[in-house]
């Protein structure tokens, strides 16, 4: 540094991250009677950035949906998903549905694990349009829903191998042996 001059002013430092909104307990009268009755099989029950959601243990999540149907009044399965985590021990899948009340307009996730090779109990029964809900969860990760009126591939060919959704499935792999075999070409992926 030349004689005389200046030293740079010194960069101020970067403030912290604010902290990001975390899941707040969620209670009401029609959750503590479950709790009741259900006892640790209720989980969890939160709202995160207002979207209420219960974690039940795989085992009642059948009598919980019916619940939350018949008590409650959600009339509508707005969307049932899975999420795969091949790494984590024990329950490797959550599966989510997403129900609908048209007469309180709210809505609430139910949210239950299993593990790979497990399955749950069909919710067409409770609502009708989980016939095609589960069907491609069953697609895309494997998932089994017992007592299903025809459980079978809704995306994909039947001839398919694997499922795509689950997080360690290579994709490429399977395109090109599908399109060969079945198209007879090479795939030009």
């Amino acid at each position: 540094m030349p004689a005389g001059a200046a030293a740079a002013p010194a960069k101020p430092a970067v403030p912290p991250k604010p902290a990001g909104p975390t899941p707040q307990p969620w209670d009401n009268e029609f959750l503590q009677r479950l709790q009741k009755v259900y006892g640790s099989g209720i989980r969890e029950s939160s709202t995160y950035l207002g979207q209420n959601y219960i974690v039940v243990d795989e085992s009642i999540v059948f009598e919980i949906l019916s619940a939350y149907r018949d008590d409650e009044r959600f009339d509508y399965l707005v969307d049932l998903t899975a999420v795969h985590y091949p790494k984590r021990e024990g329950t490797q899948f959550d599966i989510i549905y997403i129900l609908y009340s048209f007469a309180k307009n709210t809505r609430v996730r139910i949210k239950t694990q299993i593990a790979d090779g497990a399955s749950l109990p069909s919710a067409v029964e409770i609502w009708p349009t989980a016939n095609w809900l589960e069907r491609e969860v069953f697609d895309m990760f494997g998932i089994v829903f017992e007592g299903h009126p025809d459980l079978k591939r809704i995306l994909l060919p039947d001839g398919w191998h694997g499922h795509p959704l689950r997080k360690d499935y290579n994709i490429l792999q399977q395109d090109q042996e599908w399109v060969q075999i079945n198209l007879g070409i090479e795939s030009a992926q």
